[in-house]
């Protein structure tokens, strides 16, 4: 039996498909066994795909994937995933601005943040990013977050050293 001219694979009847979706995880691809089991028994398009929760278009979809593939076109596809905002040489450049790290004179920092490199990025490569986005890109680079202990430009470690040792202690 098919829907509307569009024929239906018969290698499983209507109450084996009712009987693996009632054992289906994946929601929408159970739906679609209901669909195509109502229309194997002879509901209209419209409605078997009204029941099963769907649009008319959906159930056909389902249908011609399930001809072509059986059981496993019922379930999503993997959608590929959205390529990154930076490109390689962009991502090559912000790893050498990372490891150099920024200069105290020009940039007024003593260690690189999350906000102040998403502002390089919109400098250097017209591009915006939210600091979340730009840890997890960061990470996929390779480098861990680390809070560095800022260092004042002018500070003297010999005194640093002395006052360790006790030197500017007053009995």
């Amino acid at each position: 039996m098919g829907v509307r001219g569009l024929a239906i694979r018969d290698d499983l009847s209507a109450d084996q498909l009712r009987r693996l979706a009632r054992r289906e995880t994946d929601r929408a691809a159970a739906a679609r066994m209901y669909a195509i089991a109502n229309a194997l028994e002879g509901m209209s398009r419209g409605l078997s795909a009204r029941l099963a929760g769907m649009e008319r278009q959906a159930l056909h979809d389902a249908v011609v994937r399930y001809n072509a593939e059986g059981l496993a076109g019922l379930h999503n596809r993997r959608q590929p995933p959205r390529p990154g905002k930076l490109d390689a040489t962009e991502l090559r450049e912000l790893s050498e601005i990372i490891l150099r790290g920024p200069d105290p004179e020009i940039d007024g920092l003593s260690a690189w943040t999350l906000p102040e490199l998403c502002r390089v990025i919109e400098e250097r490569f017209n591009k915006r990013l939210h600091p979340a986005s730009l840890s997890r890109v960061v990470r996929r680079m390779g480098f861990s977050r680390q809070k560095a202990r800022q260092r004042h430009p002018r500070s003297d470690p010999a005194a640093q050293e002395a006052f360790k040792k006790g030197a500017f202690l007053t009995p």
